[in-house]
């Protein structure tokens, strides 16, 4: 057993340059098929959901449409398609007061329970 002077001196030195771990470098051959796997793994899902997506699209890359009905019915996603501007004019038409001075996410909670106070009744 080391006395505590040997042992705090032995845990506190510097080891030496002989004493590095020495790093092996990978082969050539291994980080070639590294990076084939990322191509396969990540980019070409991503060339397929796109092709995918603009299957039908001859005006180019465009905004996806809003069909179906749950953006017609559910307020949580009508209030997330709408610019803030057009949050501040549902807000004057439903009468809310002083709504010109509260971020996107303030009016959005003010007009969701609004909204469903309404339905309620």
């Amino acid at each position: 057993m080391l006395s505590t002077s040997t042992r705090s001196s032995a845990l506190s030195a510097p080891p030496d340059r002989t004493d590095r771990r020495q790093l092996h470098p990978l082969p050539k051959g291994l980080v070639e098929l590294y990076g084939f796997i990322a191509v396969l793994v990540v980019l070409i899902p991503e060339w397929l959901a796109d092709g995918t997506i603009n299957i039908g699209q001859t005006g180019g890359p465009s905004t996806l449409p809003m069909r179906a009905r749950a953006w017609r019915t559910l307020p949580e996603l009508r209030l997330a398609a709408m610019s803030l501007r057009e949050m501040r004019q549902m807000a004057r038409e439903m009468r809310l007061i002083q709504y010109g001075g509260e971020t996107r996410d303030q009016l959005t909670a003010r007009m969701l329970r609004r909204l469903t106070r309404r339905n309620a009744l």
